[in-house]
C-alpha cells in the first residue's frame, strides 16, 4: 500500500513551511506544545502518523530551542510509527562549526548530524549547507539543494550586459565560480584577513571590477560586515553598481544599518530565515516552489537532478 505524504512544521520555520505546502497542495499537520511553568516543552502530532512519509519542516537558525524542537517532533514520529521521517532543514544552523580551526573547539556540524540521526531522521533535506562536506556527516541521504535556482533566473531577468560575479571571500570562490560558468562573464575575488570572529581586519580585491555591475554571491550574511566592506570597496574601484545575493539572511547585531548606509543597490535573500526587520534594499524570493517540488520528487522517487542550475 502506498505511503501518504504528511507536512508538519515546528514553530520558528511554520512561515515557510505553510507556503510549501499551500505550493505542494496539501495542509500542515497540527502540532500542539505542551509548555511547563520552567519552559520545558512537549510537541506531539494531532493526528495518525503511522506508515506515512513525514517531511518535518525547521530551520535551526538560533536560539538553540529550534534544534531541540526539531529533535523531539522526529523523535516523536519515530515512536508513531512513521515509515520515513525527512528533516527538512532549509537553513541548518552550527554548519559554520565543520572543522576544528583551533585546539579545543566542538565540530558542531558533526553533533547536530549525530542528534538529528539519533532522533530518528531517515533523511535530510537542506540547501547550501555552508561547507558542502557536512553532507559526508551524515549517514543518511541528504538532498543538498542550492539557491543558484532561484537566484540566476532572477539574476538574467535585471539584463546587466556588463555583469561581473563576485565572491566576499576566499571560502566563496567555487559558487562564484559557478555562477560565472553559467552566465559567461567575468568574475572576481575579495580576499579578507581576519583577527577575531565576524570582524575584518583588511580586504583586498582581485580582479577588474571598474565599469561592471557586480553581483556578490554568499550562502549567509550574519554582521554583514565582510559583504559592506567588499561592496564599498568595489564601487571605489569603478563599479557602475553591486548588489548582494544571500541564500541564509542571519543578519544580526546592526547587519540592517549598515546595510542600509552601505553602496548595496540591492540585496537578494530568501526565506529560509524569517527578516527580523524591513529594510528597503532587501529582495526576499522564496524557497518554497524548490522545496516542494523536491519534496513530491522524493516520495514518488524521482530524480531532482533538473532542480539544479549550477
Amino acid at each position: 500500500m502506498e505511503s501518504s505524504v504528511k507536512l508538519f512544521s515546528g514553530s520558528a520555520s511554520r512561515y515557510l513551511a505553510e507556503k510549501i505546502a499551500g505550493v505542494y497542495g496539501k495542509e500542515l499537520g497540527n502540532v500542539t506544545f505542551t509548555r511547563f511553568s520552567d519552559g520545558e516543552f512537549q510537541p506531539a502530532f494531532e493526528e495518525s502518523v503511522r506508515g506515512s512519509d513525514m517531511f518535518i519542516i525547521q530551520s535551526t537558525f538560533p536560539p538553540a530551542e529550534n534544534l531541540l524542537e526539531l529533535l523531539l517532533l522526529i523523535d516523536a514520529a519515530k515512536r508513531a510509527s512513521a515509515r520515513h521521517i525527512v528533516a527538512v532543514i532549509p537553513y541548518m544552523g552550527f554548519a559554520r562549526q565543520d572543522r576544528k580551526d583551533k585546539p579545543r573547539v566542538a565540530i558542531g556540524a558533526k553533533l547536530v548530524a549525530n542528534l538529528l540521526q539519533a532522533a530518528g531522521a531517515t533523511r535530510i533535506m537542506t540547501m547550501d549547507l555552508h561547507a558542502d562536506q557536512i553532507q559526508g556527516f551524515f549517514d543518511v541521504p541528504v538532498d543538498h539543494l542550492y539557491s543558484s535556482s532561484i537566484f540566476i533566473p532572477y539574476i538574467q531577468s535585471l539584463n546587466l550586459v556588463n555583469l561581473t560575479i563576485a565572491a566576499p571571500d576566499m571560502g566563496g570562490s567555487k559558487r562564484a565560480n559557478a555562477y560565472a560558468k553559467y552566465l559567461d562573464c567575468n568574475m572576481a575575488i575579495c580576499y579578507k584577513e581576519r583577527k577575531v570572529h565576524n570582524q575584518v581586519a583588511r580586504m583586498t580585491l582581485i580582479g577588474e571590477v571598474e565599469d561592471r555591475d557586480v553581483v556578490l554571491i554568499d550562502d549567509l550574511i550574519d554582521t554583514a560586515g565582510t559583504i559592506t566592506m567588499a561592496a564599498d570597496m568595489i564601487m571605489e574601484r569603478g563599479a557602475r553598481s553591486v548588489r548582494a545575493f544571500c541564500t541564509h539572511p542571519v543578519l544580526s547585531g546592526n547587519a540592517y544599518e549598515k546595510i542600509e548606509k552601505s553602496q548595496i543597490t540591492e540585496m537578494v535573500v530568501t526565506d529560509t530565515i524569517p527578516l527580523k526587520q524591513e529594510s528597503s534594499k532587501i529582495k526576499v524570493l522564496s524557497v518554497a516552489h524548490l522545496f516542494a517540488d523536491v519534496v513530491s520528487k522524493v516520495h514518488n522517487y524521482e530524480s531532482i537532478s533538473s532542480n539544479f542550475i549550477c
